[in-house]
């Protein structure tokens, strides 16, 4: 069949058909904690009250909360681990750009030093 050994073909995994969990980060790892969120609380309940439709209901709730939960903490995570890339980037840049030139600040501050010394 044409298509099965090349890099790259395979199918992403949509959750209810809106959620790409392969491609999106922090995607899987929320689904797999609110899952695990749910069977703790649906069965918790269950266990505390015998009640069946109250404790799908929890399950639900659980679900949802500890998904949306996973979710805000990995992509604030996520996003905060972006930020500290692109400064340490952009320092790099500036290093490599300003390195043996007159506007190098670590060349000013050692003359400035040597001079006093």
């Amino acid at each position: 069949m044409a298509g099965e050994g090349e890099p790259g073909s395979e199918k992403s995994f949509k959750l209810l058909g809106i959620l790409d969990v392969q491609n999106i980060p922090c995607a899987r790892e929320s689904v797999l904690y609110g899952s695990l969120g749910s069977l703790v609380a649906g069965l918790g309940h269950f266990l505390a009250t015998s009640r069946v439709r109250r404790s799908f209901h929890f399950g639900m709730g659980g679900f949802v909360l500890t998904t949306l939960g996973c979710w805000v903490y990995c992509r604030y995570n996520h996003a905060k681990l972006r930020i500290q890339q692109r400064i340490i980037q952009e320092g790099m840049r500036n290093k490599i750009l300003y390195e043996s030139s007159d506007f190098d600040p670590e060349s000013k501050q050692n003359k400035s030093q040597g001079s006093h010394s």
